[in-house]
């Protein structure tokens, strides 16, 4: 995972640039790029490319030069959505928040209309590095990498539980209705960051249906931990303002069942996770048992 993350890190610096393009002759303006670049670099677990590399090599540990290129494009794709949708949630008209990973959110940094211009630009790139033109990632892939990632983004997946976060503000939630909510706003994009990786190796049905339920079990725990730390943690460990949810009147699992059952719940979904890989038949799995367990021990 080490190895993945340097490798991450260094494609997103040479991808996040002005530099030129050269069949444009000009590069993105230098203020929109510094704003992308506050957005993306020095900060993050990168927990989302990392699941997609490790899915990747757990189906494909001896792919071919262009699998590897796929991957590392799908790997840093999943992770520029995922910043761009951190950069629209902290603005004042969706979460108002004034810190993220610890320093200024970009929009208190570059202003509303910069933090908005940023993220679009940001999910407009992600694409973008899925489609090169180059021949280094055929044709067919890159039109499976853009839907699975296209449907984990949008309405049907992050920006549809976004959507039904807003409108449940004061408002009580069964059980399977914040399940539903969780799933689409954090989990659907961490299970895409698996399935993506899956879709670079080549994976058959039944390794990917193994690898979606393992990425649908993290994707809950994930935003399980995230309201079980929104109580628990302060400000400093969090990087972000810690309470906002409860000052919020936003539906939580700690909230609606309580911390001690919040916490059991997680419990019960790395298990999941495991079995999952377990079930998948797959060898080299140890980077994803390894993150899976990253995410429910985090804070601890």
């Amino acid at each position: 995972m080490a190895a993945n993350l340097t490798k991450v890190e260094a494609a997103l610096d040479a991808w996040v640039t002005d530099t030129p393009v050269p069949s444009l002759g000009w590069g993105a303006p230098a203020g929109l790029v510094q704003a992308m670049r506050y957005a993306v670099l020095d900060g993050g677990k990168r927990l989302r490319p990392l699941l997609a590399l490790a899915a990747f090599d757990a189906v494909a540990p001896e792919a071919a030069a262009t699998a590897d290129v796929a991957a590392l494009r799908a790997a840093c794709a999943v992770e520029l959505i995922h910043a761009y949708s951190l950069v629209h949630d902290d603005m004042p008209c969706m979460d108002n928040d004034v810190l993220r990973r610890g320093k200024p959110t970009v929009h208190v940094k570059f202003g509303e209309a910069g933090a908005l211009l940023a993220g679009d630009a940001l999910q407009a790139l992600a694409f973008e590095l899925l489609t090169p033109d180059d021949g280094s990632v055929p044709l067919a892939v890159q039109g499976r990498l853009c839907a699975v990632l296209a449907r984990a983004a949008g309405s049907t997946g992050m920006a549809g539980g976004q959507a039904i976060d807003l409108a449940s503000v004061g408002r009580p939630l069964e059980e399977p209705a914040l399940r539903h909510m969780h799933q689409l706003k954090t989990g659907a994009l961490l299970q895409a960051s698996v399935m993506l990786g899956a879709v670079c190796g080549q994976a058959s049905e039944s390794v990917q249906r193994a690898l979606s339920d393992y990425g649908c079990a993290i994707g809950l725990a994930f935003q399980v931990v995230d309201d079980v730390l929104d109580v628990t943690a302060d400000t400093a460990a969090l990087g972000k303002t810690a309470g906002k949810d409860a000052d919020n009147h936003k539906p939580t699992y700690v909230s609606l069942l309580g911390l001690a059952a919040s916490q059991r719940l997680a419990k019960n979904l790395l298990a999941q996770a495991h079995g999952a890989l377990a079930a998948s038949g797959l060898e080299n799995t140890a980077a994803l048992a390894g993150l899976a367990n990253l995410v429910v021990q985090r804070g601890h």
